[in-house]
């Protein structure tokens, strides 16, 4: 047999302590369900998903915003795709841009300095969502506008660190987490060794992975034979090393700082926010100020978030809410744990 084999026998065939895994990348949760993964476990090893997609944790109070400024003379708010459909309090952008709101998106965040620098006598906003990935993106388009003497663009930020969300989604768990799947994406950029300290504070083991189905397979094996110690492990030495993107971080510390931050289903988690420095206000269309979050009711996507219930257990998953149709966050993004349990047919509770 070969290694992987191996592995996925004895993930199959584990017959030891109950355990509960948790990624904290939505990418991690879609290539999870696209690779089949879940059905290749015992029933006894539990994968959760956390709050690793952006679109997801972001609070109703930044669409609401968005749309306000979207409906203002000679404002054009930009985002990426999947923002559109998350619901606000009283609608969605896409909704919003169907009354006539002037909402549009882009795919790449120099689109934005093209459409400003066209039409100067407007103004650009943009959507700055996302976590620790996306962060430098945003600090190299201010950058760009600066050198290029833009002065109509503006971002309403809503820009989250991991860190601080893994523990405190660890310490108000419903029951007990006994490992983490870092979030490969994000170690790329800060490096592991903030989550090499968490599993020394949480006394949990954390192992950074890829995203093929065989690199989630071992980091789930690693993670099993890891059970109730305080490590971490990095596998996916290739793209991640110990301090991370330097010059990634130096961009953003350029342009941002942290802040608290509210979190869908988590509410206000100090220092896990990024917003614009002082010296850049100009550029600032919001941020530290949007805070409430006003979930649909009967959306339970707050609770599914922090791992506290599967998608499954909402009673709208797969018939009020639907990809085609999402009544809250985390039925949108294709990162979304219900949309990936959803179009990957997972139904278990």
């Amino acid at each position: 047999m070969s290694g992987i084999e191996e592995i996925v026998g004895y993930l199959r065939d584990y017959d030891g302590p109950s355990i509960r895994l948790m990624e904290v990348c939505g990418t991690h949760t879609a290539e999870i369900t696209r690779n089949g993964i879940p059905s290749m476990l015992s029933d006894r090893i539990r994968l959760i998903s956390g709050p690793g997609c952006p679109v997801c944790v972001t609070v109703t109070a930044v669409i609401d915003r968005l749309i306000t400024l979207a409906r203002e003379e000679n404002t054009t708010v930009l985002t990426f795709g999947d923002l559109m459909r998350v619901p606000g309090s009283g609608g969605s952008l896409a909704s919003a841009k169907a009354e006539g709101a002037s909402v549009d998106f882009v795919y790449a965040p120099a689109d934005v300095l093209d459409l400003a620098e066209k039409a100067p006598e407007k103004q650009f906003v943009f959507a700055a969502v996302g976590f620790e990935t996306t962060a430098p993106v945003y600090a190299m388009l201010l950058a760009d506008a600066v050198a290029r003497g833009i002065h109509n663009v503006r971002l309403v930020t809503s820009l989250k660190t991991m860190p601080e969300a893994i523990r405190y989604v660890a310490k108000n768990a419903v029951e007990p987490i006994d490992g983490f799947l870092a979030p490969g994406h994000v170690c790329a950029v800060t490096g592991c060794a903030d989550y090499a300290r968490l599993a020394d504070e949480l006394r949990i083991p954390f192992v950074v992975s890829g995203f093929g189905g065989e690199e989630l397979l071992c980091a789930i094996y690693a993670l099993v034979r890891m059970r109730g110690q305080a490590l971490m492990r990095n596998l996916y030495p290739a793209v991640v090393r110990t301090d991370g993107n330097r010059r990634a971080q130096e961009a953003v510390a350029r342009f941002f700082e942290p802040g608290d931050a509210s979190w869908r289903g988590m509410g206000t988690i100090p220092g896990s926010g990024l917003y614009l420095r002082e010296e850049y206000e100009s550029f600032d269309a919001g941020g530290r100020e949007l805070v409430e979050d006003r979930i649909p009711v009967g959306c339970r996507c707050g609770e599914v978030l922090t791992g506290s219930i599967p998608p499954s257990a909402c009673p709208m998953f797969g018939t009020a809410c639907t990809p085609d149709h999402p009544h809250g966050a985390c039925m949108v993004s294709a990162e979304g744990s219900c949309c990936s349990w959803y179009t990957g047919s997972r139904r278990e509770d």
